[in-house]
């Protein structure tokens, strides 16, 4: 098929059978980055309310520059990934008062701001400004390697450039937002992983894959990195005397769930046996607070699954009578009603969700 067919047919079938999304509805760049930044590793069910919220809460680059990075974080709590909230934050500083709060508009200008990889610029560049740069995403690699018989395992540079070629000759250099809604569209839709959409694919009779019998080989993908296992136990320390408070500590260091605040946590290489934990719970919380708690209650495991890693969580509640001797300087006093208002990771939402 003639590059310049291809084009029109896939935009013709986008004319029929594309998702409305509320940021096809715009030109802006900056709510088009948004929209980028939230839906990345995201559903767009659940990204959806992501979205609307920044919009709400932000609606400008200078509303997201003025706001501060605890109340950014806030905002994208329960979404995961907050080094992608962190860089946000910090681009729209760059563009609110490095740029004059002009958002640049050409993807070099725009894959220069901090965060902002190849296709997050492409996708700004082909829907904001209507630059010939094609999207590639998952759905986009799967479509072009079975419609081509590529088998470069995708997720790499040197796929990233095979395919950009590839598009590079598809892509309508007129309608490149429509063009690319499209392809990431038409792969989501129709050309899923199980290979169940073939049949009736308007593209079957020129795809590689389908006329081989290979579909379900295609794409290409690396053996995945290993997960690794870690094990934290968090103290939810309380007094009531003179006022009910509880502690907290700011993860700073370089880790996840850099920036937000959680309970004070001890991890250890390997799981505290069960019958042991009451006993070394106690033993531990009197080394650091200068005391034993009047009552400990520990709850049961919580397991969290990241990308790459596994996290087994207990929860220990400590009751002491009035304020213990010694506090770690890592720690802050807070209340319980107070900690609804801080950033947390999902993990400790839940618990106090629970709680």
């Amino acid at each position: 098929m003639a590059f310049g067919m291809f084009a029109k047919k896939i935009i013709n079938w986008y004319a029929e059978n594309g998702r409305s999304l509320p940021w096809r509805e715009t030109d802006n760049p900056y709510y088009i980055w948004l929209s980028e930044v939230i839906m990345q590793q995201t559903r767009i069910e659940q990204g959806m309310d992501y979205y609307e919220r920044f919009v709400r809460e932000y609606p400008t680059v200078a509303a997201l520059a003025a706001a501060s990075e605890q109340q950014v974080l806030k905002s994208w709590q329960g979404l995961g990934y907050y080094s992608r909230a962190r860089n946000l934050h910090a681009a729209a500083r760059h563009i609110a008062y490095e740029l004059g709060g002009c958002f640049p508009d050409t993807y070099e200008g725009i894959r220069a701001l901090k965060g902002v990889g190849r296709y997050t610029a492409a996708a700004i560049a082909s829907f904001a400004f209507r630059l010939p740069y094609p999207v590639i995403d998952g759905n986009v690699y799967r479509f072009v390697s079975r419609l081509y018989g590529i088998y470069t395992p995708v997720g790499t540079d040197r796929s990233y450039r095979e395919f950009e070629g590839v598009l590079g000759n598809l892509i309508d250099r007129e309608r490149p937002d429509l063009f690319n809604q499209a392809m990431m569209d038409f792969g989501s839709l129709c050309c899923k992983p199980s290979g169940s959409g073939c049949t009736g694919c308007i593209f079957a009779e020129e795809c590689v894959a389908y006329g081989k019998g290979v579909v379900e080989q295609l794409p290409v993908k690396l053996s995945p990195q290993r997960t690794t296992e870690r094990h934290f136990y968090y103290f939810d320390v309380r007094w009531k005397e003179p006022c009910d408070t509880m502690l907290v500590h700011l993860r700073e260091e370089r880790d996840i769930w850099q920036g937000l605040y959680e309970l004070p946590l001890h991890e250890t290489a390997e799981a505290v046996p069960s019958q042991l934990l009451p006993t070394w719970a106690m033993g531990l919380l009197e080394e650091r607070f200068g005391k034993e708690p009047s009552h400990i209650s520990i709850g049961r495991c919580i397991t969290h699954r990241l990308t790459h890693q596994t996290i087994n969580a207990r929860f220990i509640l400590a009751n002491f009578d009035c304020r213990p001797p010694k506090i770690p300087k890592s720690l802050q006093m807070t209340s319980p009603q107070a900690i609804n208002n801080l950033p947390v990771s999902r993990l400790i939402d839940r618990y106090l969700s629970e709680m």
